[in-house]
């Protein structure tokens, strides 16, 4: 004998897993697109405190951001971002300075991501800002 909400919830089971599975899959690409955008933060802040005051590297599907300051003529590093993916739960991973920060990545109707963080869905530019705000502004706080 069936059981009609067993069955209902092996179909939910069925779906989530296969979202899952297709998050996973888009990983690699979440990063290329999480990697542009901070490409273009990277980008206006060099160009508003100069090209040695920020540098971006990206190897592996890992994104490292390390931002300097020049004290008495000396360009001196004063943080550092790192960039990752997990897979369980599939999430970008920040690590500012080991201040860790879990992203949650997921996969909408037409193969569109979502961003969210705790309830919150999280747009391109709230999502760039979480992960770079603190490091390049630590003496304005946070907002």
């Amino acid at each position: 004998m069936s059981f009609q909400w067993l069955q209902m919830r092996i179909t939910e089971e069925n779906e989530r897993r296969e979202r899952e599975e297709q998050t996973l899959e888009r990983l690699p690409r979440v990063m290329d697109e999480v990697h542009r955008a901070l490409a273009e933060c990277v980008e206006a802040y060099s160009a508003a405190f100069g090209k040695e005051s920020i540098e971006l590297s990206y190897f592996m599907h890992k994104v490292r951001i390390t931002i300097r300051e020049k004290k008495e003529g000396k360009w001196e590093k004063t943080a550092k971002v790192e960039v990752s993916t997990l897979t369980k739960p599939p999430s970008v991973h920040v690590d500012r300075n080991g201040d860790m920060l879990d992203i949650e990545v997921g996969l909408l109707p037409g193969d569109n991501l979502f961003y969210k963080d705790g309830e919150k869905f999280l747009t391109m530019e709230e999502l760039t800002r979480r992960i770079l705000d603190r490091s390049l502004f630590p003496k304005l706080g946070a907002d």
